[in-house]
């Protein structure tokens, strides 16, 4: 395993330590493993808190900031926080308009952001909505999950959902806005090689050479199926088809499309993905309105991509466009 880190054991301490350094702008609790934006709590705006395991940066603590999150908990390797951190999330973004919880549909993480907003409503009655994001397509049930998992759709919406948190909507208005984003995303990703968590020392899953995995989780979990390696218009073929089946994107107001690195692809291979994307959607009738090509929802060392859709309408665009202030993503400030 060659990996700039100290002890496995410090992985996320230091890199938060890291984090807080290079981004000043921010709070870091580093007892609860906290991202925090550094005017909050803000007093009558709905404060956002989102959280995971850590290894898909820069979800979620680099999208803290006016116009997105408010906080984020960093948990261990793949691994949810503990209540005890979302409690601690949310009792610093709380301004009197309600907190909502974004959550990814993972089993560890449902479960405990269900008792952490129980616990802070019977303590100090702040109001928590939480919003469950579950777009992949690959799967009906996971290792992981019951039902679809949560996958690049949480991106966007964290994006749109912020923007109409800053925007002073009241919670069930922000709240609803999440789940329109989220029921109208599909993704489907692929692994060219597996990622290896720095405790373990080892690749992940055993992965050919000359195969990858069509389907796989942020975390690696096995996909629909294993394939020989094809050219990227192939491979964009394997993940679009399986969302236009999901969902029809023809009409409104076009799709934002966001194809998204797993940790080691470079831009320049997302940038050929895009391009055949972007062809694929013509040839479907579908007008792409918006675009987002990065490393945003990673899986630490995992070659591959994934490509998210989002069906959306003159608010949701709106809302995208709107300004953003967050370590990894920022426009319009």
């Amino acid at each position: 395993m060659k990996k700039l880190i100290n002890d496995p054991a410090d992985v996320i301490s230091d890199a938060l330590h890291g984090f807080a350094a290079a981004h000043p702008e921010l709070r870091v609790d580093f007892e609860n493993r906290v991202v925090v934006r550094g005017d909050a709590p803000v007093r009558g705006k709905v404060g956002l808190v989102s959280g995971g395991g850590s290894g898909h940066e820069p979800l979620h603590g680099g999208f803290v900031g006016p116009g997105m999150l408010d906080a984020a908990c960093a948990g261990e390797v793949f691994t949810s926080p503990v209540p005890d951190q979302m409690v601690a999330a949310t009792r610093a973004v709380d301004g009197g308009a309600g907190v909502l919880h974004i959550v990814k549909n993972y089993t560890g993480d449902i479960m405990n952001f269900e008792l952490a907003a129980e616990l802070v409503a019977a303590e100090q009655g702040t109001e928590v909505v939480s919003v469950v994001v579950d777009d992949d397509v690959a799967v009906q049930d996971s290792l992981y999950t019951a039902g679809r998992r949560g996958v690049g759709a949480t991106v966007l919406v964290e994006k749109i959902a912020g923007a109409a948190a800053e925007q002073g909507r009241p919670l069930a208005g922000v709240a609803d806005v999440a789940r329109k984003v989220n029921s109208s995303a599909r993704s489907m990703g692929l692994a060219l090689t597996s990622c290896t968590v720095p405790a373990a020392g080892r690749p992940t899953f055993d992965l050919p050479g000359d195969e990858m995995e069509v389907g796989i989780g942020i975390h690696g979990e096995p996909g629909r199926r294993r394939v020989p390696v094809a050219p990227a218009h192939e491979i964009a073929e394997m993940l679009v088809s399986p969302i236009l089946t999901d969902l029809d994107f023809t009409g409104g107001d076009g799709v934002i499309a966001f194809v998204n690195g797993m940790g080691a692809t470079p831009l320049i291979e997302l940038y050929v993905m895009f391009h055949e994307v972007a062809q694929l959607l013509a040839k479907n009738g579908i007008t792409v309105a918006r675009s987002l090509v990065g490393p945003y929802i990673t899986s630490l060392d995992m070659a591959g991509c994934s490509v998210t859709l989002l069906k959306a309408d003159e608010e949701l665009l709106r809302l995208w466009d709107a300004p953003v202030s967050t370590p990894a993503l920022r426009r319009g400030v």
